[in-house]
Order: C-alpha cells, then structure tokens, then sequence
C-alpha cells in the first residue's frame, strides 16, 4: 500500500512539474510569435505597393464609306508596378513598366505592333539635409519583340536587348512631397547595348560600326555595345487634376562629357493622362518624345514640302496612345 500511494505521488509530481515546463514553453512560443509579428508588421508599415493593370482595344468597321478609310482593331496592355520604402533617413523607390500593343488594318492579315516597352528603375537615398537626399540611380529599358519599318515587314529594325539602355547615376534627389522629384547627376554611366550582330554591323542606335576598305577587308570592327559618361537630369511629376483625372510626366536629360560638341541633350519627356470612368472602365492618353543625336531615323516622313524628307539622320520622335478599356488600380499604404 504504501508502495502504492509513493509511486502515485511521484506520478502527480511529474505531472505538475512538466505541466509547469509545458506553460514555459508556451508562454516563451507566444513571445517569439509576438515579437515576429511586430517585426513584420513594422517593416510592412514603411512600404507602399501598387500599381495598374489595363487592357484596352479599338475597332472601326466601315462599309460602303465615302469618305474612305480602312478596317483596323487594335489590342494594348500595360501594367505599371511601384514598391516604396521610406524609414527615416532613408527612402528606396521602384518602378516596372510593361506595355505591349497591335493593330490589324483594312485587309492586312498581320498583327502590326504599335507599342512595345520593358522599364524598371530603382532610386535609393539618404537625407543630406531638408527635402534633399543623397542618391543612386539605376534604369534598364528595352523591348519584347522585334520591330519593322512598316509596311516592310521583311527586315527588323529592332529587337529584344537591340536595343537595350542601362543608366548607372550618382547625385542628389530633391524631394518636397510625394508628387515632386527632381535628381540631378554630374557622374552618370549611359550604356547602349544592340545584341544583334547584322544590326550592330551598320552601327544602329549609336554603337561603332563596321568598316572596309575599297578592297572590301574590314579595317574597324562594330562593336554591340556603348558606353557614355556624362550629365543627367530626371524630373518625376504627378497630380490629381480633378475628380477622376490624374496627371503624372516624367523627364530626363542626358549630355555626354566625352562628346567633341559637348552640349548635345538627349531627351526623353513621357506623360499619362488618366481619366477614370468607373472602378474598372478608364480611358489613358500618353506621350512620348525622344531626341538622341546617335540615333538616325527616316527624318520627315510624309512631309513632302521638307528638303530632309527621305534623309536618315538624327530627329525628334513622338509616338501618341489614346486608349478606352479596362483598368484596375491596386496597393496599399
């Protein structure tokens, strides 16, 4: 019997005591799930996510029409991402642009392409002081898919990394609030890579190209790639107009410090005009404008009253996008 009652008591002991390690263990599991989760929430917290996806398209359809014109359909995507980080001192802002469109006209029974962009940029800054920050830029573009010189659809003019430009920025960042940016860089890398060999031969988009001799043996090498060192400007702007109309443009400038005419700007000034119908029907109008004195295009085309009509050499380039379809806005702060 009192064999008994001992072994029962030490049972009960071992009960309690590990009960007791039990509760321990617990409590000290929840601390570390409570501390986890305030890590989390506050490295969430300094992040704000968002961006837009849209699709849109357009058909004309014209029968017995005696003003004339052609049948056409067209289909445009794009989707537009931002990450930013702000925590004190420091501030990190990151963009991805995709956009892709085509059209089909009259009897053409080809997809022509009318719009084709691949943009991400990354900023990271450091207060100096008021409003102004310490910066490091990085920007990469280029394309999806090969491009024409249509109607001549046979020979591409361009491709995917053909070209490709990569910007590297050291400088300053003045940032009063959300809607303003203007960094300046007195120590800027421009990188121009043509990843095609017969593109990069005839020396497109500003890469050196090759060269022969009368007896046709090659007397410099093209080279696939460029390198600029130089200035750079970018000026980032967005605003509400008004109720459902938004306005956001960007700017930026470069000059290359190696050039013999030093001086020459490269521009490239894009807008969107966003006008929201509903939650998910809006309509866009965006802009283009780009200058690069390395870069030869058939100047003046159709205007017949110009004497560089039929030239190639370089001039400004301006594409237009008026676009109605379907968007969707997401992001949190």
């Amino acid at each position: 019997m009192k064999r008994l009652v001992f072994a029962i008591a030490l049972i009960a002991m071992y009960k309690v005591s590990f009960g007791q390690e039990e509760t321990k263990a617990a409590t000290a599991l929840q601390a570390e799930n409570d501390k986890l989760k305030a890590l989390e929430a506050d490295s969430v917290k300094h992040w704000k996510i968002g961006g837009i996806i849209s699709v849109n398209s357009q058909q004309v359809s014209l029968t017995n029409w005696a003003a004339g014109g052609n049948n056409s359909i067209s289909v445009g995507s794009l989707l537009s991402v931002y990450a930013r980080y702000k925590k004190g001192k420091s501030t990190w802002d990151n963009n991805l642009e995709l956009a892709y469109g085509v059209i089909k006209q009259g009897n053409n029974r080809k997809w022509w392409k009318n719009d084709d962009r691949i943009q991400f940029t990354t900023k990271y800054g450091r207060e100096a002081f008021k409003k102004w920050y310490y910066s490091a830029l990085g920007d990469f573009r280029t394309q999806f898919a090969p491009g024409y010189n249509y109607p001549n659809d046979s020979i591409y003019i361009s491709k995917f990394m053909a070209p490709g430009y990569a910007i590297a920025a050291l400088g300053m960042d003045y940032k009063p609030n959300d809607k303003f940016s203007l960094f300046i860089s007195p120590l800027t890398g421009k990188f121009t890579f043509v990843n095609d060999d017969s593109l990069a031969r005839n020396g497109a988009f500003g890469v050196q190209a090759e060269k022969r001799d009368a007896d046709g043996k090659i007397i410099q090498n093209y080279q696939k790639h460029r390198e600029e060192f130089g200035a750079y400007l970018k000026m980032m702007y967005s605003t509400k107009v008004m109720e459902n109309v938004k306005f956001a443009t960007t700017l930026e400038l470069f000059t290359n410090y190696m050039e013999t005419h030093f001086g020459n700007v490269d521009v490239n000034w894009t807008t969107l005009t966003t006008f929201r119908v509903n939650k998910y029907i809006s309509a866009t109008l965006a802009t283009q404008l780009i200058y690069d004195n390395d870069i030869s295009v058939l100047r003046n085309y159709g205007n017949y009253g110009s004497a560089k009509n039929g030239t190639f050499g370089p001039d400004i380039q301006f594409k237009e996008v008026l676009a109605l379809g379907f968007s969707y806005n997401f992001g949190r702060k």
